[in-house]
């Protein structure tokens, strides 16, 4: 594991000082509120993501449901025509914005809103923001009573016969629509918002790459933070309640529900329900305290991650599942794999979070369900940074500088998985996750070195591996 000169460890009593910010920690936090430089390619890289990726979400939801999940393509120069026309007449028929799609997408986001609003929450303190003097902000973190008032509502309409649960996964491309629009009309309205009061902060002067990027970095409707509350209560709500439909769906047409479409309510149930019990550790990410709430944000929350994740769902909806069926010893590796996978994203998310509350002065942490062993490092090393801060290099983290990422990867895979062979398209979460986490990961360092500067440098000594231990 290294050298471990330049380790702290808390006091025996388990509190440990709270943090505070030097001078020069202040000076160079200042620094990183600016706009530096561009990323992403810049305007015109911002802008290639921000038109070619919708086509790209169009062009695998027509594969995956019109043509077998085969990648298709022209044939030949005389083709290409006809194929554009083919695949337009896809959207222009089967992917409209009609009036169910407005009115269960638009529906479920003034749902979710009104439940953020009034349902009971945990009251939790963010970390000091630097563009607001270090001020930090409250967070009311009922994600987990909105969680399951949102499954008992669906669930009454569902009996009721008010609102069928398996029309959803039928509808997938007229909500995909309605959600696109949603994802920009938001980004361009935060973007106007924000110049408009002010608050925009950390410009390049460029309108895509600051649409895109994004103006405000706290934006609130009363005690809702719009940013944590879309992050959370949109997209794992979508994709968890496309799964049941699926589910639904084969029930009705095949009298049971397959192991393989079992797996993904399961998987997608992990994940909503660990964004919902957890949400008091959100305020504490780079999310919440760096990112700033712009198209990357808003349309991959209200439109992407929803439309592009569960491609295995739509394949198993509309197809044989004679296509995809496993061996006993398959599905109980694949169950397996994801069960350990989410236990140390769980509890390593944990960690980290429980330990910046300690920096804080917090030592009583939230239970609910469920609470995994191993969720807090107790006695837990780190490096003291000349900035202030504290780098956690103990549990998961003493393994790895990212053990969340690797975890979380691997949940993704298997969502792929859980297809087999049958088409390669429900492959695109893993593939495309990767390459986000890559990024992300370069940004983050990158950051890291500039605010840290030496510490950063003893702790990759102490921390040497970026995601896998002993690999990379």
């Amino acid at each position: 594991m290294g050298d471990r000169e330049g380790l702290r460890q808390r006091k025996s009593n388990g509190h440990s000082d709270v943090i505070s910010i030097s001078d020069e920690g202040k000076k160079l936090d200042q620094k990183l509120d600016q706009h530096a430089s561009y990323e992403f390619g810049g305007p015109w890289g911002v802008f290639a993501i921000m038109t070619g990726f919708p086509i790209l979400m169009y062009y695998l939801w027509i594969c995956l449901w019109f043509y077998d999940g085969q990648l298709v393509y022209p044939t030949s120069l005389d083709d290409v025509q006809p194929f554009f026309w083919r695949m337009w007449a896809h959207i222009r028929e089967d992917a409209s914005p009609n009036m169910y799609a407005w009115k269960v997408y638009s529906g479920n986001i003034f749902f979710q809103l009104f439940l953020a609003w009034v349902m009971p929450g945990y009251m939790q303190e963010g970390l000091p923001v630097p563009s607001l003097g270090y001020k930090t902000l409250m967070y009311n973190c009922n994600a987990l009573t909105s969680l399951y008032a949102t499954m008992g509502t669906a669930a009454a309409l569902h009996y009721t016969g008010i609102f069928r649960l398996t029309e959803i996964i039928d509808n997938y491309g007229h909500l995909m629509s309605v959600a696109m629009i949603w994802g920009f009309g938001v980004s361009f309205g935060m973007y106007f918002v924000a110049v408009a009061t002010g608050t925009q902060m950390r410009m390049s002067g460029n309108f895509v790459y600051d649409v895109f990027m994004g103006a405000s970095l706290n934006p609130r409707i009363g005690p809702i933070d719009l940013k944590m509350w879309a992050e959370v209560r949109i997209p794992w709500v979508i994709v968890f309640f496309l799964s049941v439909s699926g589910a639904c769906k084969q029930y009705e047409t095949l009298g049971y529900v397959t192991p393989n479409m079992a797996f993904m309510c399961l998987a997608t149930w992990f994940y909503i329900n660990a964004c919902a019990k957890g949400e008091e550790c959100i305020p504490q990410t780079w999310d919440m305290y760096h990112e700033k709430w712009g198209f990357m944000v808003i349309f991959w929350n209200l439109a992407g991650v929803p439309f592009s994740y569960v491609y295995s769902v739509v394949y198993m909806a509309s197809h044989d599942s004679s296509k995809y069926k496993f061996s006993t010893p398959t599905y109980i590796a694949l169950y397996t794999t994801l069960c350990t996978a989410y236990y140390i994203w769980d509890t390593a998310m944990a960690q980290k979070s429980h330990f910046k509350m300690q920096t804080q002065g917090i030592y009583e942490f939230r239970k609910t369900f469920p609470q995994l062993p191993g969720n807090t490092v107790k006695n837990p090393t780190y490096i003291q940074t000349a900035h202030g801060n504290r780098l956690l290099t103990s549990g998961w983290w003493a393994w790895s500088r990212k053990p969340n990422y690797v975890a979380d990867w691997i949940m993704s895979l298997t969502w792929g998985l859980v297809i087999g062979t049958a088409t390669p398209i429900p492959y695109f979460y893993s593939v495309f996750f990767i390459t986000v986490l890559v990024h992300r990961c370069g940004r983050d360092f990158e950051r890291c070195a500039i605010k840290y500067g030496k510490d950063w440098e003893r702790y990759c000594e102490v921390v040497p591996y970026k995601f896998i231990p002993y690999v990379y």
